[in-house]
């Protein structure tokens, strides 16, 4: 994960500053950790304020080990299921961020900004339970903190004082 996040999320993030908010889609291959993670932080962030998906190009089984990290913090995904790329209503997407590392991505075709957001896996390296946590809490931060400066940045949330309060709230 890097030093400085800020360099991850490259020039769309600049060019969001002046396009309408709209709904945010998270991809990675599964839609089993990083997606589901992204998409109940994002959740518990916006409320209703702003459509949040999340897909896979391979959907798997919801990671445990996700909804564990989250609960943590107060977020329940436990009734989250991982879904196709397909089932997503593209209609209502603005922003594409990618979680993929090691692996393809899905590709969108839309209109949407594209940020790519790579991110290990973190059920690809095993490991026992507390050094699987570990990496989990840790990709958990780090999606937290990527979210909330995408979040800051997007123009249509005003004022930008309530959306920073709600996530420093939730960390």
């Amino acid at each position: 994960m890097s030093d400085s996040p800020m360099a991850d999320l490259g020039p769309a993030l600049k060019e969001s500053k002046d396009s309408p908010a709209r709904g945010l889609l998270f991809l990675c291959v599964a839609n089993s950790a990083r997606s589901q993670m992204a998409e109940g932080l994002a959740r518990a962030r916006l409320g209703s304020r702003l459509s949040v998906q999340s897909a896979g190009s391979q959907p798997g089984t919801l990671n445990p080990l996700a909804v564990a990290v989250l609960a943590e913090i107060g977020i329940d995904i436990s009734g989250h299921r991982s879904k196709h790329v397909d089932v997503i209503d593209f209609s209502d997407v603005g922003t594409v961020v990618t979680l993929c590392a090691e692996e393809i991505c899905p590709v969108f075709l839309g209109t949407a900004r594209r940020l790519a957001w790579p991110l290990p896996d973190p059920v690809r390296e095993g490991g026992t339970e507390r050094e699987r946590l570990v990496r989990f809490r840790a990709l958990r931060d780090e999606i937290a903190s990527r979210l909330d400066r995408l979040l800051c940045s997007l123009s249509s949330f005003s004022p930008i004082e309530e959306v920073v309060s709600t996530a420093n709230s939730l960390k």
